[in-house]
């Protein structure tokens, strides 16, 4: 006897076997002012370029925008002295980093991701139809050997945060070499720059240059943080010719927005904004940092604009308290139990008034005065 045929449409199996992706609080019960530290959003907000091209695009929302973003990928190879043709850009760097598991993972093949990774891309691999596997980090940075020991004749994709989200910690540019010479030729290594424009370190780099040297290795990065455009969702990846040539084939032909577009291109041209934006999280990251400690808690180093703050396992001092304490008060963070860190919340770098009252009420919350 055959089996029953399904009452209605079923999601082929392994789809519902993801969990979804939960993204940040954005306000507290009952309302009342907040500052969102909870999406690493950048406080001076968008370039006021971006935003006077953006307002100039909406007279023409009843035109299909440019397939191509010619005029996108135009700025962006602009600004960093490359070839356009070589640029893919997408709606948020999400959109590209699923597209890259779509083109080159799929059934019976593997991607890899570190242990503290961006969730997407566990879901852009099990969303293709592959398998996840994840290599453990050490003293929460991406572990190279780690990755390089899961490698098999089924992987396919490797995903790398740099700097890592929601850690904060970075790779510095040798090992991110040492892991591209690690991999065969036909695994594609996929270097999320997502924070790359906050780093101030010597040894670092975003993987552009090996991005243009290799025939294996994709850059991704976004407008969403230091452009601070997130709402408007524009992400760009720098690939070889024949990456760019597969992922064009199967996104969406208007996947950009017109005035994404028109912003985008504005913003990466204001390189004082984006200067200005750096300044500030070059001030105040070492302050929160400091803040933190000398409130006898546990920062992970970073490098990016947000802090991974830790706490005690204990009744009443715990992050999922502390947590429930600041969204009182009206500082929205980001717990990462989703990430494997139970114990731990990620902060972002705000402005300066916003980062003056986190640290109030973290101290508040850590000597107990809770009234």
């Amino acid at each position: 006897m055959s089996a029953p045929r399904p009452a209605r449409p079923e999601p082929r199996p392994g789809v519902l076997a993801i969990d979804t992706y939960v993204p940040g609080k954005s306000g507290r019960p009952g309302g009342g002012k907040v500052y969102k530290l909870s999406s690493n959003e950048t406080p001076l907000g968008p370039s006021p370029a971006a935003l006077a091209a953006l307002h100039a695009a909406t007279a023409k929302l009843e035109t299909y925008p440019d397939g191509r973003a010619t005029a996108l990928r135009t700025a962006i190879a602009r600004r960093y002295g490359l070839d356009p043709e070589r640029i893919v850009c997408g709606a948020g760097s999400d959109e590209l980093l699923s597209l890259l598991a779509y083109a080159y993972c799929g059934p019976g093949a593997e991607g890899i991701y570190s242990e503290h990774g961006f969730l997407v891309y566990r879901i852009a691999i099990l969303a293709s139809g592959g398998e996840a596997v994840v290599a453990p980090e050490r003293d929460l940075t991406v572990d190279v050997d780690a990755i390089l020991a899961r490698v098999t004749d089924r992987t396919r994709i490797v995903y790398v945060t740099n700097p890592n989200n929601p850690t904060g910690t970075y790779l510095p540019f040798d090992e991110i070499r040492r892991l591209h010479a690690g991999l065969p030729p036909h695994v594609l290594l996929v270097i999320d720059g997502a924070y790359a424009e906050y780093v101030r370190a010597n040894d670092y780099s975003a993987g552009l240059e090996l991005a243009l040297e290799a025939e294996n290795v994709v850059m991704t990065r976004t407008f969403s943080k230091i452009h601070g455009l997130a709402a408007v969702r524009i992400g760009w990846m720098v690939a070889p010719s024949h990456v760019a040539d597969a992922v064009n084939r199967i996104r969406g032909p208007f996947n950009v927005s017109g005035p994404a577009i028109a912003a985008g291109s504005a913003a990466i041209a204001d390189e004082a904004h984006m200067a200005a934006a750096a300044a500030h999280n070059s001030e105040w990251l070492p302050k929160l940092t400091a803040g933190a400690r000398a409130l006898g808690l546990e920062v992970t180093p970073s490098v990016a604009n947000f802090l991974l703050i830790h706490f005690p396992d204990a009744p009443g001092r715990s992050a999922e308290d502390a947590d429930a304490f600041l969204t009182e008060r009206g500082l929205i963070t980001r717990r990462v139990t989703a990430y494997g860190l139970p114990n731990a919340l990620r902060v972002t770098v705000a402005g300066a008034e916003a980062n003056e009252a986190f640290l109030a009420a973290l101290g508040d919350f850590v000597r107990g005065h809770h009234g």
